[in-house]
């Protein structure tokens, strides 16, 4: 089946590279409630997430035939929708503090102290209520999976930047965990 799928996505990408119109709706049905809740966690406010996702459909596919295949479909479209979501944050000019600003970390031992078994929808809801700079960071790292070398690549701050902001989220939103 996974096979099958991979085929289908396949020839539906080389059909909209080809400018087939309906090969490029299935493609846009295919991804756009996935490529939707990733705006949405990044920006927070519907509409937002709704034109980062439809600019990011119309790039990918201006852009179609730079897809190589080095990635799925879906990862490539989810990059654009992220690095877009990131520059209209950036545009909004959210402030990152550096790990020197702050005298307060938290160790290994009180991390696992301070995060007990929770409730997904508490850890939902929790990052729902972090300021946006810090939801950014936790999107990043812990629900996309970028490294500290990727997000401040991506954020165009400093490796220790993207760690202290990190740290500083985690915390934080253990906070609020801890209210709710």
């Amino acid at each position: 089946m996974e096979t099958e799928i991979r085929f289908t996505h396949r020839s539906l990408v080389e059909s909209s590279k080809s400018g087939d119109r309906n090969s490029q709706y299935q493609l846009y049905e295919l991804y756009v409630d996935a490529m939707y809740n990733i705006g949405m966690r990044f920006l927070g406010v519907k509409e937002d997430a709704e034109d980062i996702v439809q600019d990011s459909f119309v790039d990918a596919f201006k852009n179609l035939h730079k897809f190589k295949y080095e990635s799925t479909f879906g990862a490539w479209l989810k990059r654009i929708v992220i690095n877009k979501s990131i520059n209209h944050l950036k545009v909004r000019r959210l402030p990152l503090a550096t790990i020197n600003d702050h005298e307060y970390h938290l160790t290994e031992e009180e991390h696992k102290e301070a995060v007990e078994a929770v409730d997904i929808q508490k850890v939902k809801k929790a990052i729902d209520i972090l300021p946006l700079g810090y939801k950014q960071i936790i999107n990043l790292y812990l629900l996309e999976g970028y490294d500290h070398m990727e997000i401040a690549e991506v954020l165009d701050i400093s490796i220790s930047t993207s760690k202290s902001q990190y740290h500083r989220a985690k915390k934080k939103l253990v906070e609020i965990i801890n209210t709710l």
